[in-house]
């Protein structure tokens, strides 16, 4: 995880795009200037920061079930919780399951979970629209990075 440039992801465990499911795993820094205000002497990852997590572990769900042919784009975050803190160096597994797709949107289930304890979860909704120019080979470059090869021979990918 790199909290400061919104690099959630580190790792992606497995992929099943038939049921619609991703689990990652995001390593929180023990050290980032994030915990330097938020708070000073006792540092916790902001709710935003674990909301992007999510966001990020549906995006790329989104990207391997539409197989790279549009770019979803966060649009809303229903029924958000947040049911215990995180600190510096916890490692985390979040998950996140198709619940729709259609009409240019997707939406997802995600949760964030520590040691099984579950952390943090959300609705979160994305439109699908067409790649800006440039973003396709970003997020593919992206997307390899963390071991998720959408074109079918991701180490943690199942058909």
């Amino acid at each position: 995880m790199r909290l400061e440039y919104f690099e959630m992801i580190d790792s992606v465990v497995s992929l099943d795009r038939a049921a619609g499911r991703i689990e990652a795993l995001a390593q929180v820094p023990t050290e980032s200037p994030v915990f330097e205000g938020h708070f000073p002497g006792h540092p916790l990852v902001p709710g935003v920061l674990l909301t992007e997590t999510m966001a990020q572990a549906s995006g790329y769900l989104v990207l391997a079930h539409l197989n790279f042919a549009q770019m979803p784009f966060l649009m809303a975050v229903d029924k958000a919780r947040f049911r215990s803190f995180v600190g510096p160096g916890a490692t985390l597994t979040v998950t996140a399951s198709l619940e729709h797709d259609g009409s240019g949107y997707a939406v997802t289930k995600a949760a964030i979970r520590h040691d099984g304890k579950l952390l943090a979860d959300a609705e979160l909704r994305f439109r699908t629209m067409p790649f800006p120019d440039g973003l396709d080979a970003l997020m593919r470059a992206r997307t390899a990075k963390i071991g998720l090869v959408i074109d079918g021979d991701a180490p943690g990918e199942t058909e």
